[in-house]
């Protein structure tokens, strides 16, 4: 009989703590001046009857103890929710101590303008929650109705601020540079080209010596080839960058003209160095 009683105070309790919910008590909501406030008392269950009325230089202030069940506590989250008819609200947290302990205080200045251009009262609600097993509540508690000063116009709410889907947005890309006129890239094209016979010219005056050539051929035929190739079909592709690819196109052959170039020419130079160490000019 000892263990089944033991058992049920035990199950109990349990179900008690599983089933507790954060509430609150002692509170109370003042309006009005330093010098002339109006109090009242509201529970979890019964709210403020009458609307309460703010007014321009008025503070509405809400006192209260947080408890998790039937213990003064401090939960993780506690705001006083003002809310308005369309579905509009503005949270204002609660200053809370270890205790439970907890006030807030509310003037005309800390509304939104949406909330004081509101033609119905506005509705206050607590809202307490935390971490654990104790589940949050949502209590309304009293409606305020905003009495606005004719001396101190509220902000016009015409364009309040709502988030939401923006329009699609069309990315103009920058149009391609333009080449300049044919007679301009003409001229600057025979000038490259007379350095061509300038460069043969000098080389032979300096003391060019053609007969290695069929020396060179014989020994690095490939390499030589390869190299020169290369050069030649360089110019190339910068040819047809001009006229007529992109740089998406010109760059992969690039790349692979650059690596013949570099392989083929190390050879190549190599071969001519050579020579010249054996006294071969």
């Amino acid at each position: 009989m000892r263990i089944s009683i033991a058992s049920t105070v035990i199950a109990l309790a349990g179900a008690a703590r599983a089933a507790s919910v954060w509430t609150f008590s002692d509170a109370s909501v003042s309006v009005g001046t330093a010098s002339d406030k109006a109090v009242e008392k509201f529970t979890s269950t019964n709210r403020v009857k009458k609307t309460l009325t703010l007014g321009h230089q008025e503070t509405l202030k809400v006192s209260l103890t947080t408890k998790e069940g039937s213990t003064a506590k401090r939960p993780h989250q506690a705001f006083l929710v003002v809310r308005e008819a369309s579905g509009l609200e503005a949270p204002f947290p609660l200053t809370i101590k270890e205790s439970g302990k907890a006030v807030v205080q509310i003037s005309q200045k800390d509304l939104p303008a949406q909330l004081l251009s509101s033609k119905l009262p506005l509705e206050a609600s607590l809202v307490l929650g935390s971490t654990g097993s104790a589940k949050g509540s949502i209590t309304p508690v009293f409606d305020i109705e905003v009495k606005t000063d004719p001396g101190h116009p509220t902000p016009s709410p015409a364009a309040p601020l709502r988030y939401g889907k923006l329009g699609e947005i069309h990315h103009i890309f920058r149009a391609d540079a333009k080449n300049p006129p044919k007679i301009v890239s003409l001229v600057f094209a025979l000038a490259v080209l007379a350095t061509v016979p300038a460069l043969f010219i000098g080389w032979t005056v300096l003391g060019g010596n053609l007969s290695h050539a069929r020396k060179a051929m014989g020994r690095a035929p490939l390499s030589h080839a390869l190299f020169f190739g290369s050069i030649v079909a360089m110019e190339g592709v910068f040819l047809l960058y001009y006229g007529a690819w992109n740089l998406f196109q010109t760059l992969p052959v690039m790349g692979l003209v650059a690596a013949v170039a570099f392989f083929s020419g190390t050879r190549a130079l190599g071969e001519v160095q050579g020579r010249r160490l054996a006294g071969e000019r």
